[in-house]
């Protein structure tokens, strides 16, 4: 087989003595869709933080790539979705596209692409403190993307999002998934993730009580999955 996109071997993170993390290993390869599941608290942003680059694990080894995650050549690959959004307020949209482009060094005009692709070109010129919670939500959407990444770690992707532009994303998944990217989601979108992936997890205090494959059962019933494998 392949080399894994992304490897998690035997990771754990303390914060203090608390244990947010606990002995958690999986891996993803090429296409692969995971969502990651667990109740607030459990270790899911923890973890996506990880994946990113942005903390380090106590124990254990990741490896994005073959790479570790702070490394350059592998957080250029990356396309993140936080819990932050991430976007300058005093900028316009198409400014805040613009410094990501530059960044990346693609071309200006991907970042007017991706505008209307999340169908904010209308306010391409507008400061994003004028934007409502949602219209933030996918300018973060277009600024995760804009690079093609070919591993995307989202957390809480569908947040503030109305249906339409539910739809839009999970569009944009979809391709990004039929294109041979990886995508790592943390969600309570369950309906909507389980369309999606190809893999489950469930976090519960830090533990991986569930990894492997999305089966029929879970794509019928969302809530299977916590009433299957976790804590009675």
């Amino acid at each position: 087989m392949s080399v894994p996109v992304l490897a998690v071997e035997h990771v754990y993170k303390y914060f203090g003595d608390y244990p947010a993390l606990r002995d958690v290993s999986f891996s993803l390869h090429g296409g692969e869709c995971l969502a990651l599941l667990g109740r607030n608290g459990a270790g899911k942003t923890t973890m996506l933080k990880i994946l990113a680059g942005l903390s380090g694990a106590a124990q254990g080894d990741v490896k994005l790539f073959g790479n570790s995650p702070r490394q350059a050549t592998a957080r250029r690959r990356i396309g993140l979705l936080g819990h932050g959004i991430g976007v300058y307020d005093e900028l316009t949209a198409i400014e805040n596209l613009t410094i990501f482009a530059q960044l990346y060094g693609i071309p200006k005009t991907v970042a007017r692409q991706w505008l209307e692709r999340t169908h904010l070109a209308h306010v391409a010129d507008s400061p994003v403190r004028e934007f409502s919670r949602g219209m933030r939500q996918r300018l973060a959407v277009a600024r995760a993307f804009l690079h093609d990444p070919a591993l995307l770690i989202l957390d809480e992707p569908f947040t503030a999002l109305d249906d339409r532009a539910i739809a839009l994303l999970q569009g944009l998944l979809a391709d990004a998934k039929a294109a041979g990217r990886t995508i790592i989601m943390s969600t309570h979108q369950l309906r909507e993730a389980m369309e999606l992936s190809t893999h489950v997890a469930l976090i519960e205090r830090g533990k991986l009580v569930h990894f492997g494959p999305r089966t029929p059962e879970m794509l019928m019933d969302p809530g299977y999955v916590y009433r299957t494998f976790g804590a009675v």
